[in-house]
């Protein structure tokens, strides 16, 4: 191989998608290219030309144009064009002029598609429709850790199973005799068969409930009960369960929801075990569910706040295990409602109970359970429609105030838009909440609306739950039948838009400016949540996770086939590379944003985020299309 053969080789096989090619491929590629020169201001390819080479800048800049003229993108070195052509129809469908003096490498035809037709990853690159983005995205996914650890990894020995007429006296006695924390309680079969097991001997059995030794000291003991008492009195229903292929995270996540520390085993239906919080622990000491289980000892605001620190290590934990943004998102939305519920039990210790029954509502992305390390307070509160303002509010006030501030302490900043309980205006009994959502469905315009779209996104934290769910069916019944609000979100959907991309060290706008730095959650995951709401919106979906959103919208006609797909793996990535980019400032002891210098993002990143920040362009303008301001009548 010749000198300049060996440079071209050296030289191409350091940049994407031909950095992972075979020895064979590359020579193949390198021993193929021509080169061609082109002086600034020149045009490289006009357009409808013909196209039967792969271009690749070795030097210089280069912009690409739409059919309109418009600037399409901004290309340096290192960078390929020509390949959606080549594709195609070999036409070009962009012109291309070089801004700079140019040189590029010309992969004749013939070895392009060789290189599809062997090389998997070459493909994926050059494919239209961003399928790198779902490559990129599964490739990415945790290999380690408790994203892929088993349940029945942690499992060791068979539980201990008593019959419901069991006298609690011998149940203990089974505890104690295999050192065990528990014992499971089985009865007849159910009509409902999700209710049954299967027993050791084969036999179907009802799973009735669970006895810990907790609870023999807070319900046998303390209640002073004969000894003689059957343990089916005291059990309190059916618990919650879990697979034994499930990963461990899933299982972390699942004693999270429902505030347990124990959860029976089962391989289908087979009772196999009883997995103990103490289980996770030993295999994974620093994980958000045993943040958690301290949350809930600490006896003050300031304690609370001092475990913020342990928040954020166990958010690199994650970040580092390969957790993906829905796993993330999902856990820290569960420290955040925890460190909540918490600061509502010392409020309520210290001022004494509620005077009416209330719901301490998350709004945002708490609500979504979509929380990053960065992130500030949106909550509100919806109280009982006896709410008496001059009997009541000073306590709700109180309330608010005591939560507001320490959630402040445990590093969640106050909202600059005062959307928070301790704003009067949304701190009102469920009956004012029912009209503030009609308002805003029935007489909507983009700037009312404007400031409103956060509360769409909102679930219950503590408290009554049946208050949430009232506002989240008055929603979904409402919002498919009117077209002017689904109008005037999608107008408000589509205000923050995307990037271009980027071009050297900095972020490339579409009139062809250029920033320094790229704040990734207002240009990217938020633009993205608000038109998944807006579709949610119109089907009537009451989910509030944007990933399940995605699932009910998948259901109806809203999108266009496949669209969700890859709505679904442009938003993965964007998020995990906002959530990365956040690690890596914690690792480096600075302070986490959600801003970004272009020139800490990777090539491969750059790529895969230009293809994410497309497909989000053509999202919200679709979403324009489909939702369009209803015709005014004459």
């Amino acid at each position: 191989m010749d000198v300049e053969v060996l440079e071209i080789r050296q030289h191409m096989g350091r940049f994407p998608p031909f950095e992972e090619l075979s020895d064979e491929l590359l020579d193949a590629v390198a021993d193929s290219v021509d080169v061609s020169y082109y002086k600034a201001g020149s045009m490289i390819m006009e357009l409808h030309q013909p196209v039967h080479e792969l271009h690749f800048i070795r030097s210089g800049a280069v912009e690409i144009y739409r059919r309109s003229g418009t600037l399409y993108n901004r290309l340096e070195e290192g960078d390929i064009y020509g390949h959606f052509s080549l594709l195609r129809n070999h036409q070009a469908h962009f012109s291309a002029k070089a801004i700079e003096d140019t040189l590029i490498y010309l992969v004749p035809e013939s070895i392009f598609e060789r290189l599809c037709a062997e090389d998997e990853q070459f493909a994926d690159f050059v494919e239209l429709d961003q399928p790198r983005l779902k490559s990129t995205v599964e490739k990415h996914q945790g290999d380690t850790g408790m994203m892929t650890t088993r349940v029945r990894k942690l499992i060791t020995r068979s539980p201990v199973v008593v019959d419901a007429a069991t006298p609690v006296r011998e149940a203990a006695r089974r505890i104690g005799e295999a050192h065990a924390t528990s014992v499971l309680v089985l009865g007849e079969p159910d009509d409902h068969p999700q209710h049954n097991v299967t027993d050791e001997h084969g036999a179907t059995r009802q799973l009735l409930g669970i006895l810990t030794d907790s609870d023999f000291r807070s319900r046998v003991v303390a209640e002073g009960l004969e000894a003689d008492t059957p343990v089916a009195q005291i059990i309190e229903g059916p618990p919650f369960t879990v697979q034994s292929d499930e990963i461990l995270q899933e299982a972390m996540l699942q004693m999270l929801r429902s505030n347990t520390q124990h959860l029976p085993v089962l391989n289908r239906r087979r009772l196999i075990g009883v997995l103990h919080i103490s289980d996770i622990i030993r295999h994974q000491t620093h994980t958000s569910l045993y943040l958690v289980e301290r949350i809930f000892t600490q006896t003050s605001a300031a304690a609370l706040g001092r475990l913020l620190p342990d928040v954020r290590e166990a958010f690199v934990r994650m970040v580092e295990e390969g957790a993906n943004s829905q796993m993330i998102g999902s856990a820290l939305s569960t420290i955040g409602r925890s460190f909540t519920r918490r600061l509502l039990e010392l409020a309520e210790a210290e001022m004494g109970p509620p005077p009416v029954p209330y719901s301490f509502m998350a709004l945002g992305s708490m609500a979504r359970n979509e929380q990053s390390i960065v992130t500030d307070q949106d909550n509100a509160l919806v109280l009982d429609d006896r709410f008496d303002p001059k009997l009541h509010d000073e306590y709700f006030a109180a309330l608010a105030k005591f939560v507001s501030d320490g959630l402040a302490l445990c590093g969640y900043t106050y909202c600059t838009g005062g959307i928070m309980g301790t704003n009067p205006q949304w701190r009102q009994p469920l009956r004012v909440w029912k009209q503030y959502f009609n308002d805003w469905i029935d007489k909507p315009t983009p700037e009312r609306l404007l400031h409103s779209s956060i509360f769409f996104d909102l679930d219950n934290v503590s408290g009554e739950p049946g208050f949430v769910v009232e506002l989240q069916d008055l929603v979904a019944g409402k919002a498919p039948k009117s077209p002017l609000f689904l109008a005037a979100m999608a107008r408000n959907a589509s205000n923050r838009t995307p990037p271009l991309g980027f071009f050297r060290n900095f972020v490339m706008e579409k009139d062809g400016k250029q920033n320094n730095t790229i704040n990734v959650k207002r240009r990217g995951t938020a633009p993205m949540t608000d038109l998944v709401r807006v579709h949610a919106l119109a089907c009537g979906s009451t989910a509030q996770n944007s990933f399940t959103r995605l699932d009910d919208i998948a259901q109806t006609g809203l999108l266009p086939s496949g669209v969700g797909d890859r709505i679904r793996y442009a938003f993965e990535f964007i998020s995990m590379v906002r959530i990365r980019h956040q690690a890596i400032d914690l690792q480096r002891d600075q302070p986490p944003t959600n801003s970004i210098e272009p020139e800490n993002i990777s090539r491969e990143e750059r790529h895969n985020l230009k293809d994410a920040f497309q497909l989000l362009s053509d999202a919200q303008k679709f979403l324009q299309f489909r939702y369009p301001l209803p015709a005014q009548r004459g």
